[in-house]
């Protein structure tokens, strides 16, 4: 027996010891989470139930020349509703006059938010969706309807905010403004956007919300932890009539003959500024819309509209003049041999004229002729011009030029007479155009700009003025020979379907063959159309440049068929629409007259000296004006001409002394 209790009381105490030893854990690990890790724990309490979400700040504007909006920020709210939050008594009495208010605004029926507030009230639903992308002028609607103008505690109301980009003018020169990475919509990378995305971009805000049921979460309050900072604006070179213009002129000639893709850049010629940059890609429907920016970021061999740059190099080394002659056979020359041939033959014609008709016979054997041992001369004009180096624009994805010299893996014998008519070297048509833009600029190459100024809140914060490249790319007397060339090409050369007698052009067409390197070419020829020039011819205004990819050659594939016409319309557009030169004929003959009358009064008056002159028969106004200049002051009485005069003409003149006239 006493054994037993013995054993009972071991076990005992076992026990109580380890529950004492258990008691003894628990209390060190309170006091060890409330004391030691207590921070720790208490930031994860807070973490779990409420948290401090980023408000994303408006972008900045973007805007065209003239102020017009290209690109916009714009909030959008959506409205939740908490049912649980809201009493008994407010419910009952306001849900009849909220879904009355919320159904006259939506057209739907007052019963259809009576039932969904209903249910949402008998499922605990604390996150209902009420209305989404709601513009400000809504959402104030919204916001005061019975039960919500309570506010979110009483009232239940759950506002979201949020920013959508807008472009005003929708996918006109949206490649060109930029827009958002569709499998990243916070991410801007092309166009405007992404070129001047850390001035645009602002600083985010902060909001707190509280975790709810099923893992949602709602705003603590109405307020903003930190407000966010809208971005600066930025106003650019682009002009909206002119875009509009080139995006039609495009897109007209772009479905007629079926073409790939296209593009379309015009310049100011003494500014460099960007008015218009069209991108227009087929779909697999036949559409077109702005797929790439294909003026600023496609290299492409530019074809006969670089012959230009090929003859300004020979002419201005003097190792040619326009009448140098040049024999282009029956059109076709061997070359090392390689056969480069013309669409006719033109015989032994002027280098002028070889430019003129576009012969790449010619070009190839004025370049040939007198580079060939010595390309690295040829050669030199092209990198002095900047044509081997990328333009340095800020708008991301600007393409690579590639022009070949001796050691290139492109170089051979042939390189040199194919490059003289714009095959075996890439450019974009951006940086053709720059090259264009200089010859109508008398010689001075300008870096073209797209950014005119950066503001905040309508106040400059940087601008950008025009950045010469080249100050004098050849001689006036270069320049005058090129440009009465390109005008002579409209006129009677390979561009002569686009001459008017309205407005004056120059330029020069170019057709270039492309993927002729892929089998089956001869079968399925593709080619790029091209025309690069400027109006009006005598005192450039504008340049630009149209590039044509893959036009059914069924239809035509010329560059002055495809092309051509897109840069005649745009020309005849801005010529019709906003005339280069403001003349306003005299529509008052008579006017003249009356001006010839006052001086001859005034005259007269001058000639008396002090004495007071006779205005019997004077216009009114002039009679008052010219007693007025002499120091009279005049008192007038009626309208017309004066037909009587308190003093007589011929008495001594007093500064300050009262005239009254009485007109008829």
């Amino acid at each position: 027996m006493p054994v037993t209790e013995k054993n009972i009381l071991n076990r005992f105490y076992f026990v109580a010891g380890g529950m004492f030893i258990f008691a003894g854990l628990i209390l060190f690990k309170l006091v060890s989470i409330q004391f030691v890790e207590g921070d720790k724990y208490r930031q994860l309490a807070h973490e779990n139930t409420t948290k401090n979400f980023t408000i994303a700040a408006n972008r900045g504007n973007v805007y065209a020349d003239d102020g017009s909006l290209l690109a916009t920020s714009v909030p959008k709210y959506d409205i939740r509703f908490d049912a649980v939050t809201v009493t008994s008594e407010d419910f009952k009495k306001n849900l009849v006059p909220l879904s009355e208010a919320l159904g006259k605004m939506f057209h739907k029926p007052a019963s259809y938010y009576q039932n969904v507030f209903r249910k949402a009230r008998s499922n605990k639903n604390r996150y209902l969706l009420v209305a989404k992308g709601l513009g400000y002028s809504d959402y104030i609607r919204v916001k005061s309807m019975p039960l919500f103008n309570k506010g979110p505690y009483r009232g239940g109301i759950i506002v979201e905010q949020k920013t959508v980009r807008e472009h005003p003018l929708g996918k006109i020169g949206e490649r060109l403004v930029g827009n958002q990475r569709r499998d990243n919509p916070g991410v801007y990378e092309v166009g405007f956007e992404g070129a001047f995305d850390d001035f645009l971009k602002g600083k985010n805000g902060r909001r707190l919300k509280q975790k709810i049921a099923q893992g949602q979460w709602k705003p603590v309050s109405d307020e903003n932890e930190i407000e966010p900072q809208d971005g600066f604006d930025i106003v650019t070179t682009i002009n909206v009539n002119i875009q509009d213009i080139a995006h039609h002129a495009l897109l007209k000639q772009m479905e007629y003959y079926e073409a790939d893709h296209g593009s379309v850049i015009v310049m100011e010629v003494k500014t460099g500024e960007i008015k218009a940059v069209s991108n227009l890609g087929r779909t697999s429907s036949g559409r077109y819309y702005e797929k790439l920016n294909y003026a600023v970021g496609e290299s492409h061999e530019p074809g006969s509209t670089f012959k230009v740059v090929a003859f300004t190099a020979a002419l201005e080394d003097k190792v040619i003049d326009t009448a140098t002659v040049v024999d282009t056979k029956l059109g076709s020359k061997a070359f090392y041999g390689r056969m480069i041939t013309d669409t006719k033959g033109h015989g032994k014609i002027s280098a002028a004229k070889a430019l003129e008709v576009s012969s790449n016979i010619g070009l190839a054997s004025l370049i040939d002729d007198h580079y060939a041992d010595k390309p690295e001369r040829f050669i030199k004009y092209l990198k002095d011009w900047h044509l081997n180096e990328k333009i340095g624009i800020p708008i991301e994805g600007e393409g690579i030029p590639s022009i070949p010299e001796p050691g290139h893996k492109l170089w051979s014998r042939n390189a040199l007479p194919s490059m003289a008519y714009g095959y075996n070297l890439e450019m974009t048509p951006l940086q053709t155009l720059s090259f264009y833009n200089a010859i109508a600029n008398n010689g001075v190459m300008v870096k073209p700009r797209f950014i005119k100024e950066i503001r905040k809140m309508n106040q400059e914060v940087e601008s950008f003025e025009t950045e010469v490249v080249n100050p004098k790319i050849c001689s006036d007397e270069t320049l005058a020979k090129v440009r009465d060339i390109l005008k002579n090409i409209v006129i009677r050369g390979t561009g002569q379907k686009l001459y008017s007698e309205n407005f004056s052009m120059a330029g020069k067409t170019g057709t270039a063959r492309t993927e002729y390197w892929l089998p089956g070419w001869e079968k399925d020829r593709k080619y790029i159309s091209s025309f690069a020039g400027y109006f009006p011819a005598e005192n450039p205004k504008y340049s630009c440049i149209v590039v044509i990819h893959k036009p059914s050659t069924k239809k035509g594939y010329y560059g002055a068929d495809v092309t051509g016409p897109v840069f005649k319309r745009i020309a005849q557009k801005i010529f019709t629409d906003s005339p280069l030169i403001d003349e306003v004929k005299d529509g008052n003959p008579e006017g003249k007259l009356i001006s010839e009358d006052f001086k001859a009064y005034y005259a007269k008056a001058q000639k008396g000296g002090n004495k007071i002159p006779n205005v019997v028969g004077m216009s009114g106004m002039d009679a008052i004006s010219l007693l007025e200049n002499m120091g009279l002051k005049v008192i007038s009485e009626g309208n017309g001409t004066v037909v009587k005069q308190s003093i007589a003409s011929g008495e001594t003149l007093k500064r300050g002394q009262k005239i009254t006239l009485k007109l008829s």
